[in-house]
């Protein structure tokens, strides 16, 4: 507890993160590891009601009256629809899944709230507007045309990796969702759908021309991949049997060895639930093992409680809790500090040391190092959790280097060519095939943020490395560049600006670059301009538009105004009036149970598609700026010595 009298200005200060930090360890689990709610939209809910009756499996009416329940909660009293985070615009590949799903459960066509979504649907263009994996999805309950689904043919994971079109050239993602795809699309089988329940009144009859949502798409390449289409249409039907039956055992092999165990193919939900029905197309019956622990992937990720259920698209126990442990280690008190090395000891065996996964077509020669977003994902660890994990472990003073140095070794071995980091793999920048025509999310790809370059630079400067080797010359080089014209640094895993200038702040402080350096400079001003009125800081979702207009204001909220805060820590602005106010709003918001609330979504996951809202946020990044804040205002030095 604070031992600070109340005459003492940071006394109130000492007295929250106090509160803060008992709450995150009440959080904790009995074996050291934090794990929180990870909630997208009404579009991964959805599909699990969908999956269920596909399969035919037996209506647990419970289970689904209470995502029922969630999916009308969450539904728009403004536009009738559901969007893709909370408070956001319509859109119709979400509300048509939404509507079919609370339809397959059992809500009424008439229903108020049903035919509001219906109309708001067909104002939108219909089902036929909706995004190819909504409309994959119809095709295979007979809801909608295969003729409206690009083509897919399996021969795809045959072709060489020099072809322009190869599972390498795609973000980690985009293969495990697109593999079993491959499989079903080639099949198109219709789903046992016990109550025959489709969506015919969805369709407006209207030829409608479905928009991309690639940032930059090219006309030449769009017409190359559209006449392709076309052909592969035209000949669907004529590949030799015996070419597709090895196609079709090679996508079944790559997805078998990729399995996971109970944490899934991909550890992420659409891959999940396609290996299943994947698996089910094929004849294997639901106690085979395979098909058994991809279907027991899929349930470990309900969210179920009193009233409510819904389904997460995967689990963020690493994240959470390197994240967590960097909080604790910044309260301090040999408390929270043995909670901090607690969760380290959990992390420690996580480390992926003998699996070399898809990164390693890339990068054959480098050894494997790093550690994965959720419980398990031995094919795709991450470079983000792992320069997050890394620096907990080297700031609470680890005695067994090799886990660190394996994770150093990893990382700098996945280091792009332009001098960045992407999440998952070195240059994955292959541009062209965002505009394929079943890419139309425009998130095929997993190219170098500045987010992610950032907590590598981060992770090395504080290891020592040098600001003038060639690998931190090329990702300071990169940051440079990365800069957007107002200041900031755009966010690829976080939302979004305020996220990518806190961790690129964070990083060229951890590295040595001046303050006074201009790139620097120029954030803070950026910072304080964006700061709200209250004091807090806060952004939308819809910053991640097409157009790249920048940071769109927003109220505040409890994670956004600690990235803001630590971000101004970071490079001496501990002193400055912005920073007091925005302290003071954490402050004043944090709630009786020592933490704070937050619906806002403010984690990214594919821009312009689909966004988190990751519950453990507003939980230990206010804790670790508060306290941040009180342990500068007590050095001398003001300076902050970590990565992050």
């Amino acid at each position: 507890m604070a031992t600070q009298t109340l005459d003492d200005p940071l006394a109130q200060i000492d007295a929250a993160v106090d509160r803060a930090a008992q709450a995150l360890i009440r959080a904790q689990k009995s074996d050291g590891h934090w794990v929180f709610e990870l909630e997208a939209d009404c579009t991964i809910p959805a599909e699990y009601v969908l999956l269920r009756h596909y399969l035919g499996e037996p209506v647990d009416a419970e289970l689904e009256a209470r995502i029922a329940r969630y999916l009308r909660r969450i539904q728009s009293a403004s536009h009738h629809g559901w969007g893709l985070f909370h408070a956001g615009d319509f859109d119709v590949s979400a509300s048509v899944k939404a509507y079919f799903a609370l339809k397959m459960i059992g809500d009424a066509p008439d229903a108020p709230h049903m035919a509001r979504a219906r109309a708001a649907i067909l104002a939108a263009g219909g089902a036929a507007a909706s995004n190819v994996f909504t409309r994959i999805q119809l095709a295979l309950f007979g809801a909608g045309p295969w003729s409206a689904v690009p083509t897919l043919p399996p021969e795809l994971i045959l072709l060489p990796r020099w072809f322009p079109i190869h599972l390498s050239r795609m973000s980690y993602w985009a293969r495990t969702v697109v593999v079993p795809l491959l499989v079903l699309c080639a099949a198109r089988p219709l789903a046992r759908n016990p109550l025959g329940v489709t969506v015919a009144e969805l369709y407006t009859g209207m030829p409608v021309v479905p928009k991309s949502r690639a940032a930059d798409p090219k006309w030449i390449w769009t017409r190359t991949f559209n006449a392709l289409d076309r052909v592969l249409k035209a000949v669907d039907g004529l590949w030799p049997q015996r070419l597709r039956q090895r196609a079709i055992d090679r996508c079944v092999a790559w997805v078998t060895e990729r399995l996971n165990g109970e944490d899934g193919l991909g550890a992420i939900y659409p891959a999940m639930a396609n290996s299943v029905m994947m698996f089910d197309h094929l004849g294997y019956a639901p106690d085979h093992p395979h098909r058994a622990i991809a279907r027991q992937s899929v349930e470990n990720l309900l969210v179920i409680k009193d009233d409510e259920a819904y389904c997460q698209p995967c689990v963020s126990p690493v994240w959470d809790t390197a994240l967590a442990a960097h909080a604790m280690l910044e309260a301090g008190g040999a408390d929270n500090v043995a909670r901090a090395e607690a969760a380290l000891d959990w992390l420690k065996p996580r480390q992926v040391l003998d699996v070399a996964g898809d990164w390693a077509e890339i990068r054959p020669d480098v050894r494997p190092g790093g550690w994965a977003f959720q419980y398990a994902n031995d094919h795709y660890p991450d470079l983000d959790d792992t320069a997050v994990v890394v620096m907990a472990m080297d700031r609470a003073g680890t005695v067994d280097r090799e886990p660190i140095d394996r994770g150093v070794e990893w990382t700098v071995g996945l280091q792009s060519g332009n001098g960045g980091w992407g999440a998952f793999d070195a240059d994955n920048t292959a541009d062209y095939l965002n505009n394929l025509p079943f890419a139309d999310h425009g998130a095929l790809l997993d190219p170098p943020t500045a987010d992610v370059s950032a907590r590598c630079v981060s992770m090395l400067a504080q290891l020592g490395e040098r600001i003038d080797s060639p690998r931190m010359a090329a990702a300071i080089a990169y940051l440079r560049r990365e800069q957007e014209p107002d200041g900031s640094w755009f966010g690829r895993w976080g939302v979004n600006y305020i996220y990518g200038t806190w961790s690129v702040l964070c990083a060229l402080n951890a590295a040595g670059i001046d303050h006074a350096d201009p790139m620097v400079s120029r954030a803070v001003a950026w910072l304080k301009a964006i700061q709200n009125d209250d004091g807090g800081w806060g952004e939308g979702c819809d910053s991640y538009d097409l157009d790249r207009t920048g940071h769109m204001p927003a109220p505040s909220t409890a994670s956004q105004t600690a990235w803001a805060l630590l971000g101004l820590m970071a490079v001496g602005e501990a002193d400055s009036e912005a920073v007091r106010r925005g302290v003071a709003w954490l402050g004043a918001h944090q709630e009786a149970d020592g933490l704070w609330g937050q619906e806002h979504y403010t984690g990214g996951g594919f821009p312009r598609v689909f966004y988190l809202r990751y519950h453990g946020y507003p939980k230990y990044f206010p804790l670790w700026a508060l306290a941040r804040y009180r342990n500068l205002m007590r050095s001398n030095a003001k300076r902050v010595d970590y990565g992050m």
